[in-house]
């Protein structure tokens, strides 16, 4: 499946290709049962020509786990999500459980510090639009890979400034608002798995801009983010790069610096 968009912005890396499924593909990358693993590693994987797989067994960690739609897995995480992602949990971390485990996860008592108060934290994670997808794999895969017979959830481009400014632009140039682009705060994978999954139940999808979790920042070069659009959105700006500003002179001037 060749795209438009690709080729207009000159994108360095193959944009990929969400589809759930219950067809596992031959020969893919898969973490193992039990082992940590970070879904980003395997969306850079997939932007390099890879296919990769997760199931409910083997989707790396709790937060992939629910970033894939796998259901709330927070739920099982030690000493509690919310006080992980904000301030904290030293009392737990002094349990013969946490003590096991925050030698090799230290923000189990200190926090990440991303949000403010637990509080505030759950209220976070309540309001993730958390699902449990109906297949039973998640694969990411090249888009110039996807056979005729599949049909993607959603599709991530992973771009540099000048690319989402094009980007941003080419979603609304076929809209009656100017607001079809967000960037929520959440994980890495939420912002290409469950947040876009979401959108693309809606009667007006919209983009997502991601990889603004700083927890993945050092898997990408330093000026890469994710844009991810529901299928029917691709298809619609796809549709539309011939005839737009992207075959015009001032995008062509800034395409030079992306040669």
């Amino acid at each position: 499946m060749e795209s438009k968009i690709a080729r207009a912005l000159n994108l360095k890396y193959s944009p990929i290709a969400i589809i759930l499924t219950d067809e596992k593909p031959e020969g893919a990358l898969q973490f193992k049962e039990g082992v940590w693993g970070c879904v980003a590693a395997m969306l850079n994987g997939a932007a390099r020509g890879k296919t990769c797989v997760f199931d409910r067994k083997t989707f790396g960690c709790l937060g992939g786990g629910v970033g894939l739609g796998f259901g709330n897995q927070y739920e099982r995480f030690p000493g509690g999500i919310e006080y992980f992602l904000s301030t904290g949990n030293k009392e737990f971390c002094q349990s013969e459980a946490g003590k096991g485990l925050v030698r090799n996860m230290p923000a189990l008592e200190h926090g990440e510090g991303y949000v403010k108060t637990p509080e505030l934290a759950r209220k976070f994670v309540n309001q993730l639009p958390i699902v449990d997808v109906p297949t039973q794999y998640v694969v990411f895969k090249p888009l110039d890979k996807v056979g005729e017979n599949e049909k993607p959830e959603v599709v991530v481009f992973l771009v540099n400034p000048d690319q989402l400014s094009a980007l941003v632009v080419l979603a609304n140039y076929e809209r009656q608002d100017n607001e079809n682009v967000i960037a929520p705060f959440g994980a890495g994978c939420h912002n290409v798995g469950i947040i876009p999954f979401r959108e693309a139940r809606a009667a007006k999808p919209r983009a997502v801009i991601g990889l603004t979790d700083i927890s993945v920042r050092k898997q990408f070069e330093k000026d890469i983010l994710s844009f991810t659009v529901p299928y029917s959105m691709y298809l619609e700006m796809e549709g539309n790069v011939e005839g737009s500003f992207l075959e015009k002179e001032v995008w062509q001037k800034v395409l030079e610096r992306n040669r």
